[in-house]
């Protein structure tokens, strides 16, 4: 019935099968391997027939549900609300100081905001400003003001100052930064310039120094401690000091270390390039460059490290100064702001802030009349919920109300 196809071999003919199979007595015979079950295990877990709870949403059960939501978050949120609420704060705007003038002239009332308990007519007057003469400072004249702390502020008390229509949350605007810069690396002028800096990484052949949006627009406003004018009836007057040390979040200064690049080889940002010599007068002021002695360290700035963190929003608030011992005794103050940051070109305002802390943090209402608000909200729904539960109450798992019952 079958060939042998090993016939006629001589004649040139293929071997076949058999003539294989008698070549592959040298080689390994491979056995072929039973079918792999694909089923999963048979475990609770592979099979999914684990235990599991689905809640019956029955009034019974929603109800008190309403009812203890609200008597949670009410007592959470009466509390919140009256510890931010013994926070003292105000707020004063000295935008358009530059126009008050050399003499006394009260701030308009729009330009400045009290929240303080111990306010009265006795012991409190409206805050006054004028921009008088100052050979020191940049423009010859700074910005002066008087006001008024009504109550002793405990500490710790912190300076802010506030900007607003200020977008530091532009995408190009936040990455504008080189860190390894910043963490005193050697960085040349090619590595800058097609960096995340660009265009502020170099120029004519020099790195700038510290590069990008960010660092170049740093707040330059500087304010002097503030003075208790006559304290106790005196002639002189008081000084109520505080710190520009300990404004920055733990571990902060670790990303900033003085640079290793040849002070030859850097330029300073654009906006810091001004023509003012006295250092005292504008803040971050280098017109004839950089020198090995004259070279701007981000280490010892917490000033700049604080602006280096953007904000989320476009209306912040940055701390400045901040006293962690002393009490700010009530009576009339005056302090000095050498004014340098332009503000008009993006129309926004800046101010200061004087505020205290309790231990919910700053003056925050908004946290704690959230919880009022839902605590409310809960109540309100939990009472109409049951009035219509008592009134008109519905039979759990009623089929007349499926929808082939309709006719």
């Amino acid at each position: 019935m079958f060939r042998n196809r090993n016939k006629g071999r001589g004649n040139g003919e293929r071997p076949g099968p058999a003539a294989n199979d008698a070549n592959s007595d040298a080689g390994t015979t491979k056995e072929k391997k039973p079918f792999a079950q694909r089923k999963p295990a048979n475990t609770a877990f592979r099979q999914q027939r684990l235990k599991a709870w689905q809640p019956i949403l029955t009034p019974k059960t929603v109800l008190p549900t309403f009812f203890l939501v609200g008597l949670i978050f009410a007592p959470i949120g009466a509390v919140l609300y009256y510890y931010a609420n013994k926070v003292s704060e105000f707020t004063i705007d000295y935008t358009n100081c530059q126009n008050a003038g050399a003499d006394w002239v009260e701030i308009p009332t729009d330009k400045y905001d009290y929240q303080l308990a111990g306010k009265n007519s006795s012991n409190w007057s409206n805050p006054q400003w004028r921009f008088a003469p100052a050979p020191t400072a940049p423009n010859g004249s700074h910005c002066e003001i008087q006001f008024s702390v009504p109550e002793d502020l405990q500490p710790s008390v912190f300076l802010y100052y506030k900007l607003t229509n200020y977008y530091q949350n532009h995408r190009r605007y936040v990455k504008s930064i080189d860190t390894e810069q910043l963490l005193g690396d050697v960085r040349s002028p090619s590595d800058l310039s097609s960096g995340n800096c660009k265009p502020l990484g170099a120029e004519g052949g020099q790195g700038i120094y510290p590069c990008g949006l960010i660092a170049n627009s740093v707040f330059n406003d500087t304010f002097s401690q503030p003075q208790l004018l006559n304290p106790g009836g005196t002639d002189s007057n008081s000084t109520y000091a505080m710190t520009d040390r300990g404004i920055v979040w733990p571990g902060e200064k670790n990303k900033y270390k003085r640079t290793k690049n040849d002070p030859s080889t850097l330029l300073p940002p654009p906006f810091w390039r001004g023509t003012f010599n006295n250092s005292q007068g504008l803040a971050y002021n280098y017109p004839n460059g950089y020198t090995a002695e004259n070279l701007f360290d981000p280490s010892e700035d917490e000033h700049f490290m604080v602006w280096m963190r953007t904000a989320g929003l476009p209306t912040f608030r940055k701390l400045y100064y901040r006293n962690d011992n002393d009490v700010m005794l009530s009576g009339r103050y005056l302090i000095t702001v050498n004014d340098n940051y332009p503000v008009a070109m993006f129309h926004g305002t800046k101010s200061i802030v004087f505020s205290t802390v309790t231990w919910v943090g700053g003056r925050n209402l908004f946290l704690g009349a959230a919880y009022i608000a839902v605590a409310a909200l809960c109540v309100l729904l939990g009472l109409i919920f049951t009035a219509r539960h008592l009134i008109r109450p519905r039979k759990l798992g009623d089929l007349s109300l499926l929808s082939w019952n309709d006719n």
